[in-house]
């Protein structure tokens, strides 16, 4: 597969574009991501022409409004070139398929930024230009390089990036109703583990020539909304029990007893996901089922990545 194009805050990648001069390099996103991931790093900081070193910024409420100024000297505002920036890069920016911002940044950070007003701070604000980037591409799964330590939003982060990825591919070779139908047949299972798939199934079954486009557009807002919930134990154990059943005429007693008996005890978290996976793969691999095989749920990204056995 080839490496997925993805955004990132260029000091993640170890390039020194701090206030400081520095970087803040993160070991699993250069060392294992950049594995699967084409990174594309931006600076907005850089790239607005404030350099590095640079004078510090921070997040400040002025006249009742949030803007990002300098903190020695606080008629310097870059609020507004930040934003236009975010807009600039547009042509840059259209093929990602993910995006990693550094945390607690005021230009970059997506959530808990420090906001100062007068004599208090509190933990409240959106970097200028991450909120921007959110607001221009609602689609895009996004995510903080803090919040990746996190196996569980690592994972939903990680799934949400291919399940973009292949819909971009989708779209490359030609939106039809046919296509569309088979996405949502493969992605099926994966919905079901997040949420109730039943609205994205009918909004599906609804496209026809005349409006696929409108169709395709809601899908792919719902989709990609739905799958920002975590997926819960009891909901993948609802999934695993739904594949179980395209084995039932395959599998002998003994063998539906140990499957039954390892969905269980992954429910009590005494093993993880990709133990009753692994046993459901060994067992198509024997009896294999069209619609399993096309299914991305037990295989939602390279399995080298290692997620499955962190849920």
């Amino acid at each position: 597969m080839k490496k997925v194009p993805v955004g990132i805050s260029s000091c993640l990648i170890g390039e020194k574009v701090r206030y400081d001069g520095g970087h803040r390099r993160d070991a699993y996103i250069a060392d294992t991501l950049a594995n699967y991931f084409d990174f594309r790093p931006f600076c907005p900081e850089i790239g607005i022409g404030l350099g590095a070193p640079r004078p510090t910024l921070q997040l400040a409420k002025v006249k009742g409004r949030i803007r990002c100024i300098q903190v020695k000297n606080r008629d310097v505002d870059v609020t507004d070139a930040l934003c236009d920036y975010a807009t600039e890069l547009t042509p840059l920016q259209n093929g990602l398929c993910g995006y990693i911002f550094k945390s607690n940044s005021p230009s970059c950070g997506m959530e808990r930024v420090k906001v100062y007003d007068n004599n208090q701070v509190r933990r409240e604000g959106v970097g200028v230009y991450a909120q921007e980037i959110m607001r221009l591409y609602p689609l895009l799964p996004i995510e903080e390089e803090g919040r990746l330590g996190d196996s569980g939003l690592r994972e939903n982060f990680i799934q949400r990036v291919y399940v973009f990825y292949r819909w971009q591919q989708m779209l490359e070779t030609g939106l039809s109703v046919d296509a569309l139908t088979h996405f949502h047949a493969r992605h099926k299972l994966i919905i079901m583990s997040h949420a109730d798939y039943h609205p994205l199934g009918r909004l599906a079954a609804s496209a026809c020539a005349e409006n696929l486009s409108a169709v395709a557009a809601q899908y792919i807002l719902l989709l990609m909304t739905r799958l920002k919930k975590i997926a819960t134990r009891p909901q993948h154990v609802n999934v695993l029990q739904h594949i179980q059943g395209y084995l039932k005429k395959q599998l002998t007693m003994d063998e539906t007893a140990e499957l039954c008996e390892v969905i269980e005890a992954y429910r009590r978290a005494e093993l993880p996901l990709v133990v009753p996976i692994t046993l459901l793969k060994h067992h198509f691999r024997k009896t294999p089922d069209p619609y399993i095989e096309q299914s991305y749920y037990m295989s939602p990204y390279p399995q080298e990545l290692n997620l499955l056995s962190l849920l």
